[in-house]
């Protein structure tokens, strides 16, 4: 074992902090939490989390690289393997976070949308990882929408649109948050559902117009023309 590496000890140790670290930062946000409350959450002592994380900021990057390593696992593959279809899944992944809303009764939100509000101005490095979290977040729905392939417009920017869909996941919670409820929330999803629908409406039409048009077999006869009606109105008799 490469003498930099931690050992299993070490690295269980390291896990109960960023685990607890990150739920706190959530449920109190960064500055609310102490480290007291840390370790007290973690179960460990002041000399194994300084021996991790030399401070307080530190162990806010940590945490915030921990995000990314659990974005795939707690957050877009259940998604992936509840829904099959790509356009569905951008749905279910709004239908999860509704449902996280729920359980918390409207406090609390996205934990990185939080930090970004909260230390992004004062911390670049942290700055620099949340921005990465979003890009993460981001490029998975991305994947989404290149799954769709036709049934989304040719020439759309579907990088533009990842991005709508986590400023609509974002600004939803936000305003759920304030109003207490969740009809901002619910009311910005089904807006977003409008749009998927025009724009799957839109590519529907440019299927049809790239549709080669059937012609007549070489030699046939146009279709006769009706002769005009000549039979006498019956009035004019």
């Amino acid at each position: 074992m490469n003498a930099q590496e931690p050992t299993g000890h070490e690295a269980g140790t390291r896990e109960r902090i960023l685990r607890a670290a990150f739920q706190l930062f959530h449920e109190q946000g960064y500055h609310a939490t102490g480290v007291a409350t840390i370790l007290r959450e973690a179960g460990v002592n002041p000399g194994s989390m300084y021996h991790a994380f030399p401070g307080k900021e530190t162990l806010l990057e940590h945490v915030l690289e921990y995000a990314l390593e659990l974005l795939g696992p707690a957050v877009m593959d259940p998604v992936e393997a509840a829904a099959a279809d790509p356009v569905e899944r951008v749905f279910a992944l709004m239908a999860q976070y509704r449902a996280g809303m729920v359980l918390a009764g409207c406090r609390m939100g996205c934990p990185i949308g939080n930090l970004a509000l909260e230390v992004s101005d004062n911390h670049p490095e942290a700055r620099e990882l949340i921005h990465r979290n979003f890009a993460a977040w981001a490029a998975r729905v991305r994947g989404w929408l290149d799954a769709a392939d036709d049934r989304l417009p040719r020439g759309l920017d579907r990088e533009r649109l990842a991005r709508f869909v986590l400023t609509v996941m974002e600004g939803g919670l936000m305003q759920a948050r304030a109003a207490g409820g969740l009809a901002p929330f619910d009311e910005a999803v089904a807006q977003l559902r409008d749009y998927f629908d025009a724009l799957e409406s839109r590519a529907r039409a440019e299927v049809r117009r790239r549709a080669p048009r059937r012609r007549a077999p070489r030699g046939a006869q146009p279709p006769a023309r009706r002769a005009p009606n000549t039979r006498p109105n019956k009035e004019a008799r």
